[in-house]
């Protein structure tokens, strides 16, 4: 499965009324350490089906940003059943990623 960019216009559709958990990626074109994040969330879309995977670019989504109080880049926020679980402020592995889904 591919990644999702999310707006605040498919937010509630993709991620608050999505049957699969949702690992939400907030990001920024001029940010080093997102550019190196966002392969492995490429990863994990691509092998493992069971979970939804978003973008959310913080310079063009400001209000999604503000809403989850995103203050620093990369911010990953996994959601299960609606809710936020989990928030990971910064550079994160694959290994830490998927162990939010243990």
């Amino acid at each position: 499965m591919s990644v999702i960019t999310i707006t605040k216009d498919n937010f509630k559709s993709e991620v608050l009324q999505s049957e699969k958990p949702v690992l939400l990626d907030f990001w920024a074109e001029w940010c080093p350490p997102c550019r190196m994040q966002s392969p492995i969330v490429d990863e994990i879309a691509e092998e493992r089906p069971d979970i939804k995977v978003g973008k959310v670019n913080t310079d063009e989504q400001p209000e999604l940003s503000a809403a989850f109080e995103v203050e620093n880049i990369p911010t990953l926020i996994v959601f299960k059943e609606g809710k936020p679980a989990n928030v990971l402020v910064g550079m994160r592995t694959k290994e830490q990623l998927l162990d939010l889904f243990l």
